[in-house]
């Protein structure tokens, strides 16, 4: 009995203070279901009398309209793959300054704040609707309604890939330049990519991921580098790849892709780009000349270099270390000759040949100033 006259208590003055806001049913069933329990706040809910114009005190009637937000967020996702979400939401201050009021006036403690019930009432009809689990940690897109500006927003979590790439053809640069309006963030002038063109390794690579996964940018993470007129053979150089925002998760991708000079091999989706330094070895060969007539018995000097370090001093007086495992000569000319080696990726190759602090160097081994003409990698070994 002492319980049910507590309850009937409860209600009564629930009925008081309510008299001062009017709230939509959600918010009652939200702010005063724990305190009064389902009987009673269905009794309170039939026995108040109907407001039909007046808006909620709180939400201003959100959760009348959320089938409509879902059809927005819908058509603003189209197109693209997932099969986890999370809601967001951001609300207009004024929303979030009532619900704390009531809560505070009413002491009622414990109790999910309106953006809390929004999203979560938003989550449950977009999961009917696309039979998606929400995913809280990690999910594949992230849905943002904000309604205060009336926008949503999707947001696709990063599809991040490994693979190799061969260049057969000279003149083509490694890296893609920025576009100059934005500086890489992105705009209408460059399509939103960030990036000027498509003539590079980068750019190559890039256009046929964009089409591919229906992303707009792309990070590269390189395994070394070369110069413009290198060729790249061999099993190819390795790279990795974020892709920012991708509309698509796991489209088929084939083994072998051509692309005007470049091919990409074994390209293939992975969990995460590694964050320790990938360490590599390059087969690389050399064209080089001299500036005086060559003599043969000062060119044998250069066998001394294998299995041995060279020293790299830059600027900031670090010095690095870089072996050399296997080094060949063959002379061409009274004043070119060319070198077959193998050695520790990040080698500076024109500087290891030129002499700029770098020691020992090919330059002062011979005593005579060389030129790298051009170098081409023949392999590229991952240890």
């Amino acid at each position: 009995m002492k319980q049910i006259n507590k309850r009937v208590s409860q209600l009564s003055d629930t009925k008081l203070m309510l008299s001062e806001y009017h709230l939509c049913n959600s918010c009652l069933q939200r702010l005063f279901v724990a305190k009064l329990g389902s009987t009673l706040l269905k009794r309170l809910v039939t026995e108040r009398p109907q407001k039909k114009l007046v808006k909620c005190y709180i939400c201003k009637n959100f959760f009348s309209e959320l089938d409509t937000y879902v059809k927005k967020i819908l058509d603003a996702s189209s197109g693209f793959e997932f099969s986890s979400f999370l809601v967001g939401a951001v609300l207009k201050p004024s929303v979030l300054d009532k619900d704390d009021q009531v809560r505070s006036k009413f002491q009622l403690k414990g109790i999910d704040s309106v953006k809390t019930d929004i999203t979560r009432e938003l989550g449950r009809r977009l999961r009917r609707k696309t039979k998606a689990r929400v995913e809280f940690i990690s999910p594949d897109v992230t849905f943002t309604v904000n309604f205060r500006k009336e926008t949503y927003e999707v947001s696709a979590k990063p599809v991040f890939l490994a693979g190799r790439y061969t260049k057969s053809k000279r003149g083509i640069p490694q890296r893609q330049n920025s576009c100059e309006k934005c500086r890489g963030r992105g705009c209408n002038s460059c399509h939103f990519h960030g990036i000027s063109s498509f003539d590079s390794v980068e750019g190559k690579i890039a256009k046929f991921l964009y089409w591919k996964f229906g992303s707009l940018q792309i990070k590269m993470t390189w395994i070394g580098g070369e110069d413009n007129s290198s060729l790249v053979l061999g099993n190819g150089r390795p790279f990795f790849v974020k892709l920012i925002n991708p509309k698509k998760r796991k489209p088929k991708l084939v083994k072998k892709v051509l692309a005007a000079g470049i091919t990409i091999n074994n390209l293939k989706i992975i969990g995460s780009i590694p964050k320790r330094v990938i360490r590599f070895k390059s087969n690389i060969k050399l064209q080089i000349s001299t500036e005086k007539e060559i003599q043969t018995s000062k060119l044998k000097r250069i066998r001394n270099l294998e299995k041995n370090s060279i020293s790299i001093y830059e600027n900031s007086g670090k010095e690095n270390k870089k072996n050399v495992y296997v080094i060949k000569y063959k002379k061409r000319s009274k004043h070119s000759f060319t070198i077959s080696m193998v050695a520790d990726g990040g080698l500076p190759l024109k500087r290891f040949v030129e002499g700029r602090n770098v020691i020992p160097n090919i330059s002062d081994i011979i005593d005579n100033h060389c030129k790298c003409e051009q170098f081409d990698f023949n392999n590229i070994i991952v240890r």
